[in-house]
């Protein structure tokens, strides 16, 4: 069986942990029997391991209980990057693995559903924990909104941009970010209602910018080149530009210009939401 899930961004600035847009970079991977274990990765992420301990072959394996399988990824996703990678591999496993639930899957193993909802669901969703079960729930987006990715070279594994948190936040921070993703959900609705102050957030993209000096500056940048808003892409260090169509290609070309004016290495990438999720072909 194969199964194709695309990349997300996560938070969005104020909406921490609950709001993903589905983007159009893909991982696709692949599951047959076979006598005994293989693993075999294309493009990013070609350099893991390529055995038991990658996360599709574990996801499979949990999945059919037993590791007489032949799995082979297929990823232009970059890893650790704060493009949702990790989520959508474990969704594209689990589908292709046979799993009822791909989406419960590969929450539990993400730890939060927002990026595993969005891969599985696609377009602009909302995702939290109801009784125990993810709720995921598809939002209206903007047909003409796309997204400039700020891809810096620099990894930043999710866990050490989740130590850098606090564990509690006060009531005025909480009010604010509410107030914020009120207004980031009414852009993204309509674009014509968003404001750069939108993707304002107190929970966690300041906390993380000592990981990533330069993300203001970048984020700024993307504004000033003709972004509506910017933020960070999930735990980064990728950053966002939430952009008119029309003036994407000018966004993409400004942050590039601004990452090598800054002496950041990496790429900026125009991409458009994905509104299709996860796509599963043939059977296991």
């Amino acid at each position: 069986m194969r199964a194709r899930a695309p990349a997300s961004a996560a938070n969005l600035g104020p909406g921490f942990d609950v709001l993903a847009v589905a983007l159009d970079l893909y991982v696709e991977v692949e599951v047959e029997p076979a006598p005994r274990l293989v693993v075999r990765s294309e493009g990013e992420g070609a350099d893991l391991e390529e055995d038991d301990m990658h996360l599709a072959a574990r996801v499979a394996i949990d999945v059919v209980g037993h590791d007489r399988l032949a799995v082979t990824v297929r990823s232009a996703i970059p890893v650790a990057r704060g493009l949702g990678s990790s989520a959508a591999l474990a969704v594209a496993a689990a589908a292709a693995a046979g799993s009822k639930d791909p989406l419960g899957v590969a929450a539990r193993i993400d730890g939060h559903p927002e990026n595993a909802a969005a891969s599985v669901v696609g377009g602009l969703v909302a995702a939290t924990l109801v009784r125990g079960a993810v709720r995921a729930v598809r939002m209206p987006l903007d047909g003409g909104l796309v997204f400039v990715a700020m891809v810096p070279e620099r990894p930043l594994p999710t866990a050490k941009a989740r130590q850098a948190l606090p564990q509690e936040v006060s009531r005025t921070d909480a009010t604010f970010n509410l107030g914020r993703l009120s207004l980031l959900l009414a852009g993204l609705a309509d674009r014509s209602l968003m404001i750069r102050e939108a993707t304002e957030d107190r929970l966690h993209q300041d906390y993380r910018s000592p990981l990533f000096p330069e993300a203001p500056q970048l984020l700024a940048r993307m504004v000033r080149a003709g972004a509506l808003a910017s933020c960070w892409s999930g735990a980064g260090p990728t950053l966002l530009g939430i952009c008119d169509e029309e003036h994407g290609e000018r966004v993409r070309a400004g942050a590039e210009q601004a990452m090598e004016e800054i002496g950041v290495p990496g790429r900026a990438l125009l991409l458009r939401p994905d509104i299709e999720g996860l796509i599963v072909e043939g059977s296991y």
